[in-house]
């Protein structure tokens, strides 16, 4: 299964000529998965080459407005490109983020009068109260649903920490486990790791053949981890004919923040293949990040270090930092002295950095 990253906008703050806001895509054979939503997301969709409708799971880190003011109009966009054939089934739309999304989203489609031709359904994380300093902790009566469901509106659910874990678990299916941690900014924020499943390791078929058996479904069978019993009344395990099991691929995306809440989710984002963490301003600007909640590339390179990512890839830049394809002689700040200094901290690491631009796609390759 093919899978990689695209980054529709990398800069902070807001939309501008040379990066858009915050948001990216994971794909994975050709299911999207959009990670925040700033203004101006749908136009950078129709720029890139990701199909706008094929979009079927929405993740909000935080309700800062670059990272959710593109959000309702994108929701629009989705149903203008989605097939009104009123004998399809429409698959619903999960939307993740913090508690008030759901308010945000059923105001701003009713005042509009926005209807939309697919279901969709927000599931709330409810945050703790050290996310964020006392002033950027949101109020009940501010973020809790009032009144009835938007016409597409299903219900969704509200997550809460799992303690054992120091996470929220999203979701599991056949293919992925999403779990959410905890992030300190100026309002509560959220990372997500995104952990595919293991794979069965390769049919040895020279002791199938050895066993006499021929290509067919009792493979199938082997290669689901089912045993399967021969002719000869001999039993074969699955691990009798298999090679070691394939480790799943695992991609980490985190929202603005200057630190990591807990020591637990470290175990979660252990061994990223894909560590995508802010770095808003140089190292040399340190105080003021943090004083507004975010980082500098030396300390995305501690995360990265914690984790043992194979590659951390720095976005969310102050928009005084331009793209290097577009980096001018003379330009008082330049880009490329942050991948520097994330490599500096991670000098005696093996983990390759990179710079998001908009419109890089990053792939995910499998493991071997």
């Amino acid at each position: 299964m093919t899978m990689d990253l695209t980054f529709l906008g990398t800069g902070a703050a807001y939309p501008s000529p040379h990066r858009g806001a915050s948001a990216l895509v994971l794909r994975a054979e050709g299911d999207c998965w959009l990670f925040d939503c700033g203004e101006g997301t749908q136009t950078q969709l129709m720029k890139s080459q990701l199909r706008v409708g094929c979009i079927s799971k929405i993740f909000i880190s935080h309700l800062h407005g670059d990272h959710l003011f593109g959000l309702p109009g994108l929701l629009c966009t989705v149903s203008l490109n989605t097939n009104p054939d009123p004998q399809q089934a429409l698959n619903c739309v999960d939307i993740y983020g913090p508690r008030g999304l759901r308010h945000f989203l059923r105001v701003t489609l009713g005042l509009t009068g926005s209807q939309l031709l697919f279901p969709y359904a927000v599931h709330e994380l409810e945050p703790t109260s050290d996310q964020s300093p006392a002033e950027g902790q949101l109020s009940l009566e501010m973020t809790t649903d009032s009144g009835p469901l938007h016409p597409q509106e299903r219900s969704g659910r509200t997550i809460t920490l799992d303690v054992s874990t120091d996470s929220y678990l999203l979701f599991k299916d056949k293919v992925f486990v999403v779990k959410a941690f905890r992030l300190f900014h100026r309002i509560p924020s959220f990372g997500f790791c995104i952990q595919e499943h293991d794979r069965p390791g390769r049919l040895r078929t020279e002791r199938l053949k050895e066993l006499g058996l021929k290509p067919g479904p009792l493979y199938g069978c082997l290669k689901a981890g089912e045993s399967v019993t021969l002719d000869s009344g001999l039993v074969v395990q699955p691990s009798d004919v298999l090679e070691d099991t394939i480790p799943g691929r695992k991609v980490c995306i985190l929202g603005d923040c200057s630190s990591i809440l807990g020591t637990k989710i470290f175990d979660v984002c252990h061994g990223a293949d894909v560590l995508v963490h802010e770095a808003t301003l140089a190292n040399q600007h340190k105080d003021k990040a943090v004083d507004h909640g975010h980082s500098t590339p030396q300390m995305a390179a501690a995360v990265a270090r914690v984790c043992s990512a194979k590659r951390l890839v720095l976005y969310h830049f102050s928009q005084r930092y331009k793209p290097s394809s577009q980096q001018k002689e003379g330009d008082k700040d330049d880009v490329t002295e942050l991948k520097r200094q994330a490599e500096e901290g991670l000098q005696d690491c093996d983990v390759e950095v990179l710079l998001a631009e908009d419109f890089l796609s990053v792939p995910v390759p499998l493991r071997r």
